[in-house]
């Protein structure tokens, strides 16, 4: 579950550093109440940007297909590949 923290928990960086990495979820900082800033590990921000590298793959991929873009056999794709790099 994500934590909400307020601006002035910036101060100890240790302890937000920590909450970051043993959570694996970003930590949400305020500011006067309201939303101000998100702080996460590198490991959670590079998982997360893998995310969504897929998901703009996969949105990329829903509108080839709506657009009557034509299919590759999977099997022979991976066929040339596996010759291509000898496994």
């Amino acid at each position: 579950m994500p934590q909400i923290r307020p601006i002035t928990d910036l101060r100890n960086t240790n302890e937000i550093s920590e909450i970051c990495h043993k959570s694996k979820e970003p930590v949400f900082i305020t500011k006067n109440g309201y939303g101000d800033m998100v702080v996460m590990s590198m490991e959670t921000y590079e998982r997360k940007m893998a995310l969504v590298e897929v998901y703009n793959k996969l949105s990329k991929a829903e509108a080839e297909l709506a657009n009557g873009t034509s299919l590759k056999d999977g099997e022979k794709v991976f066929k040339r590949l596996r010759e291509k790099h000898g496994r």
